[in-house]
């Protein structure tokens, strides 16, 4: 297949362009080149989506098999991508999010069907509005819309509810003996899913036409509770996790800049069920275990010096969260 990427270098993205290029498919990236990543065997384009003049050249003699829009976020990049790909792509992937599920949930196991609703986070309205503005136009027009929507997915990043991500110093925090918070007691239920799993439920998809019009969610079937995901980035950084608890609201009213990503995500249990991805890619399933995946991305970071930094503003904020709970 002939497949383009928005993006394609990033946590989760670039495995899927790994996966592709060794099944063969020419794969063409087009990025604004400001990510240190190369995916050897696809083809780079460096250009900036959002202008019209430079993108209009490169793309109006093209067509596709399949284009992957993995940094939409806004309602005006799927107006921009329905008008630059209609008629131009066999199928158009918005790389949605699973935080436009229902937030607080009704049911703890979470398909393809639950509502979509999140009252405390821009980012996931924000990621609805593009779903029913495809949604519309695959009714309207036939634009040939797979709406794809990865919970928390990992790899080149620590995936913690606080503290991580990009930031390396919730690892040295650890290893230093500092204490880390959890919200609430630790014990709601989370999904953690390796980037390289994700990839083959996504790759299954692409090519599909009995994808188009559907939206699905692709995720690990392992849950694990905040101690022990907490606990075992600890076990793999060869640490203890000295963690302090912390109720989500109270965490929020001393930082409201976590309210979208606590109280509109990590809060609440979320389970998935896969029975669609599997339905449509029989073959997925999801075979590294968060024990394992850790480990991998902790090698990933330490690797390169460079990799593992910190501007220090995780540390400040978790001792002013600790400070402020222990006068409490």
């Amino acid at each position: 297949m002939r497949i383009l990427f928005i993006g394609g270098t990033g946590n989760i993205s670039a495995a899927v362009s790994r996966l592709l290029v060794g099944r063969g498919h020419e794969l063409h990236l087009l990025t604004r080149g400001k990510r240190d990543a190369t995916i050897p065997g696809a083809r780079s384009v460096t250009a900036d989506i959002n202008n019209p003049a430079e993108i209009a050249p490169l793309l109006e003699a093209e067509t596709w098999d399949a284009v992957v829009n993995w940094i939409a976020f806004r309602q005006p990049d799927v107006e921009r991508d329905i008008a630059l790909f209609r008629d131009r792509t066999r199928q158009y992937v918005f790389i949605s999010s699973a935080t436009v599920y229902q937030k607080p949930p009704m049911h703890p196991v979470i398909t393809e069907s639950t509502p979509l609703a999140n009252p405390h986070w821009q980012y996931a309205r924000d990621k609805i509005a593009c779903e029913l503005r495809l949604n519309e136009a695959f009714r309207e027009e036939a634009f040939p819309v797979t709406i794809v929507r990865p919970s928390h997915t990992y790899d080149t990043v620590i995936p913690l509810a606080i503290g991580g991500w990009e930031d390396y110093s919730i690892i040295a925090r650890m290893q230093q003996g500092k204490q880390v918070v959890v919200h609430g007691d630790g014990t709601s239920l989370w999904t953690l899913t390796h980037s390289e799993d994700f990839a083959k439920g996504l790759a299954g998809l692409l090519g599909n036409p009995q994808a188009v019009g559907h939206a699905f969610h692709i995720t690990s079937d392992e849950v694990l509770s905040w101690n022990q995901i907490y606990g075992m980035v600890a076990e793999a950084a060869d640490a203890e996790a000295r963690i302090v608890h912390i109720p989500s609201d109270q965490i929020v009213r001393l930082e409201p800049s976590l309210e979208g990503t606590l109280l509109g995500d990590k809060t609440h249990s979320a389970i998935f069920d896969n029975t669609k991805i599997r339905s449509f890619v029989p073959d997925y399933s999801a075979t590294i275990p968060f024990r394992e995946g850790i480990r991998r991305t902790l090698a990933w970071f330490e690797a390169s010096p460079q990799r593992m930094k910190s501007s220090g503003e995780t540390d400040r904020m978790l001792d002013r969260l600790i400070e402020a709970f222990g006068r409490a």
